[in-house]
């Protein structure tokens, strides 16, 4: 549950969805309208992207691929400083100044072809700005209604606190899995309280668990990706993977792990990873 939207728990990261490609390896539109049209169609009502995915091409390829939305939920994010990302550096700056994401909801409300976000969610703290500034932008834009429900990502339990401080948090998007779970307390907060967890890099498993990985998955006759989201679905009731891809195959391999019983044993294996 999204606050009081219900949605199936494996979803759908649309970062990757801009630069899928066709089959001869050169990036098609088309092809990733039909990645999204064939999530769809399988079932995933959740779909996670951002401004910056694509430099906005993202939202513009869902809204193209999915518009209206009929029984989707789509959740967008902003808080970093979109552009191209400087050489050397390994993500973009953040920016959380309210005047900024007051702009960036409209640019993304325009490019999804929406009048209201369904969840707005603050992409990451910026620490040259106080967070309390950065979450009221997103209050304000909840009051004038344009967001519906608001999301926090890559947060601290002490940040989540001082978000819930200032309005309800329905999701919380942090990077976790097999081999990461550095947000174990987070998601300890959000299972407690009842808040979505979307995990990110839900398929970063880690060298420790490669080959324990691919012993229990051959026993299924499946992927090593399909065990670890099986994993993470297993973990928590109000875990929701968004895993995401640039390939229709990749996709329709992913949402068939929610269908992945694995044994108590094997999760239990898993769990001692890390």
């Amino acid at each position: 549950m999204f606050g009081d939207i219900s949605v199936r728990r494996l979803g759908l990261g649309a970062m990757r969805v801009s630069g899928a490609r066709d089959a001869e390896g050169v990036r098609d539109r088309a092809e990733a309208i039909r990645l999204c049209q064939q999530v769809a169609e399988r079932g995933v009502n959740l779909i996670d992207t951002a401004n910056i995915y694509g430099y906005g091409e993202s939202e513009e390829i869902l809204a193209e691929a999915l518009h209206p939305y009929d029984g989707l939920l789509i959740a967008t994010k902003a808080g970093f400083k979109p552009g191209k990302i400087a050489p050397g550096a390994t993500s973009l700056p953040p920016l959380g100044e309210p005047k900024h994401i007051r702009e960036e909801c409209d640019k993304s409300l325009r490019r999804l072809r929406l009048d209201v976000i369904d969840v707005y969610q603050v992409h990451v703290p910026d620490p040259e700005v106080p967070y309390e500034d950065t979450v009221g932008a997103f209050v304000e834009l909840q009051r004038l209604g344009k967001v519906r429900h608001i999301g926090v990502c890559n947060v601290s339990v002490e940040q989540l606190a001082l978000a819930r401080s200032l309005c309800t948090v329905v999701s919380v998007q942090n990077r976790y899995n097999i081999g990461d779970r550095a947000s174990r307390a987070v998601l300890d907060v959000c299972e407690r309280d009842g808040i979505a967890f979307m995990p990110w890099g839900p398929l970063l498993v880690g060298d420790d668990a490669d080959g324990l990985l691919a012993q229990i998955s051959n026993s299924y006759g499946a992927t090593t990706q399909q065990v670890a989201l099986a994993w993470l679905l297993r973990r928590s009731p109000v875990m929701a993977p968004i895993p995401g891809t640039t390939n229709v195959d990749h996709a329709t391999e992913n949402i068939d792990s929610a269908w992945l019983d694995l044994a108590a044993n094997d999760v239990a294996a898993l769990d001692e990873v890390a």
